[in-house]
């Protein structure tokens, strides 16, 4: 059962952002597992129940180790993270529900890094030929959250023949609407779970429609 994060954790990574070796890292490692790792998934498995019986969806829980083939020479991340997302080859080309714990605080919602080029073209393809079901999926998207979707643009957008869908064919990357919590009273605690998951409930329409796109 998720119980909370506590300032330890923080502590714990700012201590890592600071000490990116080994012997820090061993000397802390029991802090790390206590109070970073063993929330962390406990968190995921609260997080994943609404999508466990939904078809296709992984929850992923990762690991402070860098692979050392990529990140030299540091080996530990400065950071842990939460994705659920469908069974593909690269989750940053598909869309995904995360969240991520760092020294700055915690981050978290719903984000495509990079689609590939095809399926942001069937995406716009979508879109011209089914318009109001993808206007009404961004209105009340947004109204549910309280906020924007957001996303890279490119300088010149791709052309539409609907005024309606222009801001929609500027979208080039990084399609997000996220949350932040800096450390403090609000991140530590149980209660942060139940906002969490309010907040992916809201956004399962969006990432099940983003979903078709998957490559």
């Amino acid at each position: 059962m998720f119980t909370g994060f506590t300032p330890e954790a923080i502590d714990f990574l700012w201590g890592i952002r600071m000490n990116n070796n080994r012997e820090w890292f061993q000397a802390n490692k029991k802090q790390y597992v206590s109070q970073v790792y063993e929330p962390m998934k406990a968190l995921g498995q609260e997080l994943f129940q609404p999508f466990a019986e939904r078809p296709g969806n992984l929850l992923k829980v990762s690991r402070i180790y860098r692979d050392a083939r990529m990140h030299p020479p540091e080996p530990y991340k400065e950071s842990l993270w939460i994705c659920i997302r469908q069974d593909v080859e690269w989750w940053a080309e598909n869309p995904c529900l995360y969240f991520e714990i760092n020294p700055d605080g915690v981050h978290y919602g719903f984000f495509i890094w990079k689609m590939r080029t095809s399926a942001m073209e069937d995406f716009r393809k979508h879109i011209t030929a089914y318009p109001d079901e993808f206007l009404e999926l961004i209105r009340s998207t947004e109204e549910a959250v309280g906020q924007s979707i957001t996303a890279e643009r490119y300088k010149r957008p791709k052309p539409t023949d609907n005024p309606a869908l222009e801001p929609y064919f500027a979208w080039k990357g990084q399609i997000a609407c996220t949350r932040s919590i800096a450390p403090g009273e609000k991140m530590f605690g149980p209660e942060l779970k139940d906002e969490v998951l309010d907040f992916f409930r809201k956004l399962i329409p969006i990432y099940e429609y983003f979903n078709r796109f998957k490559v």
